[in-house]
């Protein structure tokens, strides 16, 4: 139960009951996403259960329920989109209203999870036997990023800058590899980040702390990048961002900042430059088939990113680390006691 970054508690709670379209998944590994410690965007709902990552097996099944059966392994989404509205309609159906209000029961950070009937119908996915629970906690990240370099139409001849190297921005960069990408670059303020960035593709990396426009011109033959995606909210990323791209390139923003920020654009210098701003939220039901599809063919491998495996009792720790941005990349709770780590 989060009440905060620094207060998660473990309390006991009766296991839902599921109505005739709906199915009971018993929580097998769930990922700590970076959007779990935005206090600010967080706290807003506390107490709650979070916990978006989550991989299960069907204990129930209700009874109009034909597609599924107890003990299928699946993935679960927790946003999903209506499939109806004229956003949806458009392809655009991560600004949905339905996809902003559909959730699980209570959350993947516990043994039992109540999947409604919206989300088994349009979120709930058989995790092939080629994907361990532990790394089908990436299907819903690794989705929000297929996504993102869509809307920025990545091509394989462009550089690309992607500044931030938590995890999303490793799986950028790991996802640009799998695409035969031209030429990424990293940046980030950590050390070991920029080392996990190296390790996972990154042609070169930058110390997010020098003259990243320069730096990106002195590795890239003299030219600033195609394209550019911003993984972190720090104001003075979003300002490196504005002053690394090149005449015609896209920037994605792919992570908010706090609330109340405004960043001042030099606007006639990027109408000139025919400069795209984008920003992304979330995953699609086709993303997340994406998604499934390269963990599953090791075309994006993701085993390698997972740094702590905690039980349910040490969510506490997991928050923190996650938290603290340090020495950690993907870490994983496994809420059920009876089941062995990876």
């Amino acid at each position: 139960m989060y009440y905060n970054n620094k207060d998660i508690r473990i309390e006991e709670m009766p296991k839902p009951k599921i109505g005739p379209n709906e199915l009971l998944a018993k929580a097998m590994a769930c990922g700590i996403c970076g959007s779990d410690v935005m206090e600010w965007y967080r706290i807003k709902k506390a107490p709650r259960v979070l916990g978006h990552e989550m991989t299960g097996e069907i204990g129930e099944i209700g009874d109009n329920v034909k597609d599924f059966k107890v003990g299928d392994r699946v993935f679960v989404s927790h946003h999903v989109p209506c499939n109806k509205c004229l956003y949806c309609l458009d392809g655009q159906h991560t600004v949905c209203e339905t996809l902003h209000n559909t959730n699980l029961d209570p959350g993947g950070f516990s043994e039992f999870v109540r999947v409604p009937k919206i989300n088994v119908e349009y979120g709930t996915f058989l995790l092939p036997n080629e994907i361990s629970f532990e790394d089908g906690t990436f299907i819903e990240p690794l989705g929000c990023v297929i996504r993102g370099q869509r809307r920025a139409s990545i091509k394989s001849n462009h550089t690309i800058l992607v500044i931030g190297s938590g995890i999303s921005g490793l799986l950028h960069i790991k996802l640009a590899r799998a695409k035969g990408i031209k030429k990424v670059i990293a940046t980030d303020i950590n050390e070991y980040r920029m080392n996990a960035a190296k390790k996972f593709g990154a042609d070169d990396v930058i110390n997010a702390r020098d003259d990243v426009p320069a730096r990106v011109k002195e590795v890239n033959k003299g030219r600033l990048a195609d394209r550019i995606v911003v993984c972190t909210g720090a104001v003075s990323a979003i300002k490196q961002a504005l002053k690394s791209i090149d005449a015609g390139g896209t920037i994605l923003f792919f992570a908010p900042t706090e609330p109340g920020v405004d960043i001042f654009l030099p606007f006639n210098e990027f109408w000139s430059s025919q400069t795209t701003l984008t920003t992304t939220y979330a995953a699609a039901p086709n993303d997340l088939e994406k998604a499934i599809e390269l963990i599953r063919s090791r075309k994006v491998k993701v085993h390698d990113m997972i740094t702590h495996r905690l039980s349910l009792a040490e969510i506490s720790k997991g928050f923190q680390l996650v938290a603290d941005a340090n020495e950690s990349i993907k870490v994983i709770i496994k809420p059920r006691k009876e089941i062995e780590f990876d």
